[in-house]
């Protein structure tokens, strides 16, 4: 199985010291590794809540989609799939807070 490489954008990698301060690293940690192994997985994984399913993101993010972190905010990545890359752009809220 080919995994994907996963590469931040600035934005992610700010908003990953905001999730580390609210607690909510593991469950992006988690969210990660199942995008890492398979980004258009659907269902997750058993033991993934269902909120955690990707879906795909119309309008200003056409051509990304977005993962729950939790009720709130959302990993929002885009797929290239012919180089095997996952871009996460926001890991924090995407609704323009």
């Amino acid at each position: 199985m080919v995994k994907y490489k996963i590469l931040y954008s600035k934005l992610a990698l700010k908003d990953a010291k905001k999730l580390s301060s609210a607690n909510l690293s593991p469950n992006a940690k988690e969210l990660i590794e199942i995008i890492r192994k398979n980004p258009f997985q659907n269902p997750p994984p058993y033991g993934v809540t269902p909120q955690a399913r990707g879906q795909k993101l119309v309008g200003n993010l056409s051509g990304t989609y977005s993962r729950r972190i939790n009720i709130q905010h959302r990993l929002v990545y885009e797929v290239k799939e012919t180089d095997k890359v996952v871009r996460i752009h926001r890991m924090w809220s995407h609704y323009g807070e």
